[in-house]
């Protein structure tokens, strides 16, 4: 087994969950910075007011990176902390911080991938109507603006937004994520709208602004799937599921179309008439938003498995008992790496870099004072097996990135969730190097041929 020469073996995080220091040095507050202390929304009451710690002890992060062997580390930048009221006056220290993390990582000898927008929305534009705020097109082309230009001489690779239909199912159609909000579907249409918006006039800030040649894509989360079977009817099945633009507004298309294809799905149109806002497109609106990319980020843990109905289309079937699952209840199906990936790149025709993939394990510190997590590492294993396989039958993978670089705020799970490489004790924010570090560590070293 072998990957390309100049494949990026990464790995990743956010900076709501790692950074802490909520209000040093002139950070404005977030939309998760209020709600994780809203009594009742997090568990055990856990906030991301210290988490790891990143903020202060960056450099010693990094260092671990490059014992690592990393060729590329994915970050993404609070919006808050470059310009704490969304727009307007910038923050010298926010600023200082990212270029001071960026010089770090090229002196390590890795590659940084920035993610402009990981949800934590500045709280004064939540205010001013947030994602609902046709105008945040425009507040987040101004941020990608100011964040262009402090490191666009050093930073080569982008992506506009981290998973968009996740940050509004969960955040604003569910609620249980900030800024915890319930709209109804045609509400979430605007939403989605406006996010294509901004990731559209971000791409374009980028490819004008930027002071040496980027690499533009955005990372998104689809819903997947698996084959029950190798049959080529279940294989078909899959495909229609993955690539469906028929069923409700989190249906891949919806989020894939528009900002890949310019356009979004007819047939989904037509389907979901009653609760889709024709008057939210504006003239000029598609072509905005479906700027050329570089290559599509994806977003990898678990799919569903699916089979064929007699009527040849999609099943989706429910978890076996006893099927192996993760400590969050996700399923374990190493394929998803092979056939997502596949059919992504069969319809959009762009590279793809595997962005998140990783697995949450009840990890411990054992009486030899190491992280044993034998699971972890037979999880990648099997996850990158199976990418390689993908690779092999001429699917254009550029990188892969673990989620996560350290143990860390996991969103509504507070710290319960630990997908970490390197522990983290959150009383002492000591860091101990789990033994999947030094699986993935030889990984890196051998480019995937020990596999």
């Amino acid at each position: 087994m072998n990957f390309p020469n100049g494949f990026y073996w990464g790995a990743a995080s956010a900076s709501y969950q790692i950074e802490g220091a909520p209000y040093d040095d002139g950070k404005g507050p977030s939309v998760w910075d209020t709600f994780t202390h809203t009594e009742g929304k997090i568990k055990n009451g856990d906030t991301g007011d210290i988490a790891c710690d990143h903020y202060h002890r960056f450099r010693e992060d990094v260092a671990l990176m490059k014992e690592l062997g990393l060729k590329a580390y994915r970050f993404s930048i609070s919006w808050p902390r470059i310009l704490p009221d969304g727009t307007g006056k910038i923050n010298e220290a926010g600023i200082r911080f990212y270029s001071d993390l960026v010089d770090e990582l090229l002196k390590a000898g890795i590659e940084p991938f920035v993610t402009l927008f990981h949800w934590d929305l500045p709280k004064a534009l939540h205010d001013r109507g947030g994602w609902r705020n046709r105008e945040i097109a425009d507040w987040f082309a101004e941020y990608t603006r100011v964040v262009v230009e402090a490191l666009s001489d050093r930073v080569r690779y982008w992506m506009t937004l981290n998973e968009p239909l996740c940050h509004i199912l969960l955040g604003h159609y569910l609620g249980v994520h900030a800024p915890g909000e319930k709209v109804p579907a045609r509400e979430a249409f605007r939403l989605l709208h406006h996010m294509n918006l901004a990731h559209g006039k971000a791409v374009q800030v980028i490819r004008s602004h930027a002071k040496t040649p980027s690499i533009i894509g955005f990372a998104s989360n689809p819903i997947a799937g698996v084959p029950l079977t190798d049959s080529p009817e279940d294989i078909e099945a899959a495909k229609k599921y993955i690539l469906n633009g028929t069923g409700d507004i989190f249906s891949n298309c919806w989020w894939l179309n528009p900002i890949l294809l310019g356009e979004y799905p007819k047939d989904g149109i037509e389907a979901m008439a009653k609760d889709f806002p024709y008057d939210m497109i504006k003239e000029g609106d598609m072509e905005i938003i479906g700027q050329k990319l570089d290559f599509l980020g994806v977003n990898m843990y678990y799919g569903s498995f699916v089979s064929h109905d007699e009527s040849g289309n999609f099943t989706i079937l429910p978890k076996k008992a006893g099927y192996p699952i993760t400590a969050l209840k996700w399923l374990v199906t190493p394929k998803v790496m092979y056939y997502m990936p596949k059919f992504l790149y069969e319809k959009y025709r762009l590279p793809i870099i595997v962005t998140e993939n990783g697995i949450s394990l009840p990890d411990w510190v054992s009486l030899d004072g190491k992280v044993h997590d034998p699971n972890r590492i037979d999880f990648m294993h099997r996850y990158i097996k199976e990418m390689m396989k993908a690779c092999e039958e001429g699917v254009d993978i550029r990188g892969y990135f673990v989620w996560s670089i350290l143990d860390n705020f996991e969103w509504a799970e507070g710290y319960d969730e630990r997908f970490g490489l390197i522990y983290v004790d959150f009383d002492t924010q000591q860091r101990i190097p789990k033994d999947s570090y030094y699986w993935y560590r030889d990984v890196i070293a051998s480019n995937g041929k020990n596999l």
